[in-house]
């Protein structure tokens, strides 16, 4: 079977696509390898409607959902390789290859955390990227900034809006006078001092010299790239920022490869469940689009 379009990834952004072009009777295959960038979290917020459900959850429920409409089919596993151009695109995956008129790209992003012991088994429990999905559930309780390099500065400058915040240079960078003399306006303690590790089950630091800070949670700004060798294969732009990689896209989640659409994480530096949702709902509309205009 030739699909009208292929969406690789199977998370929020890639099912919001594929609920467009079903609802526009559109033969549609997503490949889904389940490896949601949040699956350690264990509630989801900021996306109106499901805050404070697991994110297993909503996909569980956008899943059921999807599989009243008889034109989506959802094959579980890992999509190796892609060939072809607009006139049609070829993907290996880990059982049979997949033909399709068009190409969604959903496959997100993979973070490279700090290496400090104890960080990566408190990741979405504990240690957090976005304080607008978890800043609220600490309760106003004291908050750490792990700092990677000069953004963290930004983290930093945000923070204080929900608890009392440490900066942890952590060598990572030094803030200049007039960046010093802005975290004092926003009361952010600056601590130069190296970290050792976590302590303890939560997120309470341990430094070099020995003292331990008791916090409710701690950000930290992951690096990040590109999941699987897709975006690279079909040749599409990819930005490079001071976080790590994303496809560059216009307002309609093109790419600069005709017929190959790009959306959620993978398409943005920045992201969460309600913007993956949009730019999914974007992607499935502007290639459903292109079917009937460029066909």
């Amino acid at each position: 079977m030739r699909y009208d379009v292929l969406i690789i990834g199977g998370s929020f952004a890639g099912l919001s696509a594929a609920l467009q072009l079903g609802r526009a009777r559109r033969r549609v295959l997503v490949i889904d390898a389940g490896q949601r960038r949040n699956r350690f979290a264990t509630t989801s917020h900021g996306f109106l409607g499901q805050d404070g459900v697991p994110p297993g959850q909503i996909i569980a429920t956008a899943r059921g959902q999807l599989a009243r409409y008889a034109t989506v089919e959802i094959r579980d596993g890992a999509a190796l390789g892609v060939t072809g151009d607009e006139q049609g695109f070829v993907v290996e995956t880990d059982g049979a290859p997949a033909a399709g008129r068009r190409l969604i790209l959903a496959g997100g992003v993979t973070d490279t955390l700090p290496e400090v012991p104890g960080l990566a088994e408190r990741w979405g429990k504990h240690v957090f990227h976005c304080p607008y999905c978890h800043g609220y559930e600490l309760n106003q309780g004291p908050i750490g900034v792990l700092a990677t390099g000069p953004m963290s500065l930004h983290h930093a400058q945000m923070l204080p809006d929900w608890g009392p915040t440490t900066l942890f240079l952590n060598g990572a960078f030094e803030p200049d006078a007039a960046q010093l003399a802005d975290l004092a306006r926003r009361g952010v303690t600056v601590e130069r001092t190296p970290v050792a590790g976590f302590f303890g089950a939560g997120a309470d630091i341990r430094l070099a010299d020995g003292r331990t800070v008791p916090l409710a949670g701690v950000f930290t700004l992951a690096q990040t790239r590109l999941t699987g060798p897709l975006a690279a294969e079909l040749g599409v732009d990819i930005e490079e920022g001071p976080l790590g990689q994303c496809i560059q896209v216009d307002a309609m989640q093109q790419t600069s490869v005709a017929g190959v659409f790009a959306c959620g994480d993978t398409a943005r530096l920045a992201g969460s469940v309600a913007l993956a949702v949009a730019s999914g709902t974007m992607a499935g509309t502007a290639a459903h689009r292109s079917l009937i205009f460029t066909a």
